[in-house]
């Protein structure tokens, strides 16, 4: 029963630390808006707009605290049919930049897989929240939830959130009570694809998992359909590169190797890599970074502000800010370990791996060290969307954290 006294208040520290994120991406997404060349300063209004989406998701998180968690887990399944939904609806709408990503409402535009993202892993949640689950029901539910989201998201195409939104289940599966071996085997057929450009190490592969799946005792069914397929994608991998056209081969190719194409589709991976290294120890100073001013590198205020942060900050500037992000994250995943309920906790671990994943690939994005993907840093980036529904995603590991004891 739910008894009002079994209350905990939320994370105040927690809270603090997502207002000083909130406050730093303002503060970059300023300069990120700022051309500053001699004495002449212009501006753009990035900055503005983005107080108040600040704004926007402040007063949606108090909203979210306030809310009965019973109503809140209510409002799971409505609320993710109204997210397909509009995921099929915005693939009618006219591209922009390419992709059919964005729902125009007057002059702001919403992004319907920020939403589907969210609700996609509490309906998992939602969907494993049961004692005594069988194998196959554990993964009979979490294809139900994931796959058609995952299907349009793709399809927009956003590649980058719809492993984003992948990684994350599969993480949630790892916490859950489905054996490590059945991961093992959704996972080896995308390394099977990258290794199978190499005939040796593609051979090492197939002998590491069938090692693993004889240590583990897998079903004989099982392992064997696993290593058929595997060794399948090694034959099929070249035939359909070579049925692809000149210009998709070569999208790739750039994808991989941002130096394959230096002034095309590879250009904004390697300005971002002379802004950080220009950056040195200290940085060019607040506003005065001159691959911005000058324009060289493209998306600043968005995918690639942390390549501003390098340069104008400086190596110290970057680790300062990293720790600031992990000491947040290690606040989230602190409230996240007081759950009991499968349902806040896989939910909260989706959040958090959600919101590593990010971190992790748009830093390294910036750095060169994965392709350019379009993943926004998360609270830094200029963006009404993302900020709202990961701000609105922290929120509700604060809430289950605060009444852990209601359904315990």
């Amino acid at each position: 029963m739910y008894n009002p006294h079994n209350r905990n208040n939320s994370d105040l520290f927690l809270l603090v630390l997502l207002l000083l994120l909130m406050i730093f991406g303002i503060i970059m997404i300023y300069s990120a808006s700022t051309t500053k060349i001699g004495e002449s300063i212009e501006h753009e209004n990035y900055y503005i707009k983005q107080i108040v989406f600040v704004i926007i998701a402040l007063i949606a998180l108090f909203v979210l605290l306030k809310l009965p968690v019973t109503l809140i887990e209510i409002m799971v399944i409505p609320i993710y049919a109204i997210s397909v939904i509009a995921l099929v609806a915005v693939l009618f709408l006219p591209a922009i930049k390419g992709s059919h990503r964005w729902i125009s409402i007057g002059a702001l535009g919403f992004q319907p897989s920020e939403l589907v993202k969210l609700f996609t892993i509490m309906l998992t949640a939602k969907l494993l929240d049961e004692q005594h689950l069988t194998e196959g029901k554990i993964l009979l539910r979490t294809a139900a939830a994931t796959i058609l989201p995952f299907i349009l998201i793709f399809i927009e195409p956003d590649l980058g959130t719809a492993m984003t939104l992948l990684m994350s289940i599969m993480i949630i599966l790892a916490f859950s009570d489905l054996p490590f071996y059945y991961l093992v085997v959704l996972v080896s057929p995308l390394i099977s694809i990258v290794l199978s450009v190499n005939p040796i190490y593609f051979a090492i592969w197939i002998i590491v998992l069938a090692l693993y799946f004889f240590r583990q005792k897998v079903h004989l069914l099982i392992a064997g359909l696993s290593g058929i397929f595997n060794a399948s994608l090694y034959f099929l991998t070249p035939f359909v590169w070579n049925s692809l056209k000149s210009y998709q081969q070569n999208r790739i190719l750039t994808f991989i190797n941002p130096l394959h194409d230096p002034f095309g589709a590879g250009y904004q991976i390697i300005q971002a890599k002379i802004a950080i290294g220009s950056g040195g120890w200290f940085g060019k100073g607040f506003l005065m970074g001159s691959q911005k001013n000058l324009q060289f590198l493209p998306e600043h205020h968005t995918d690639f502000i942390f390549s501003v942060i390098g340069e104008e900050l400086g190596f110290f500037g970057c680790l300062i800010f990293i720790v600031l992000y992990i000491l947040f994250l290690y606040r989230v995943v602190v409230n996240a370990g007081k759950l009991k309920r499968k349902f806040m906790f896989y939910t909260s671990v989706g959040i958090i791996a959600n919101l590593s994943i990010m971190m992790f690939v748009n830093i390294s994005m910036n750095m060169g060290l994965v392709p350019a993907t379009g993943i926004p840093l998360p609270f830094i980036a200029y963006g009404g969307t993302n900020l709202l529904f990961n701000t609105l995603a922290v929120g509700l590991v604060m809430k289950f954290a605060s009444e852990k004891n209601v359904f315990d």
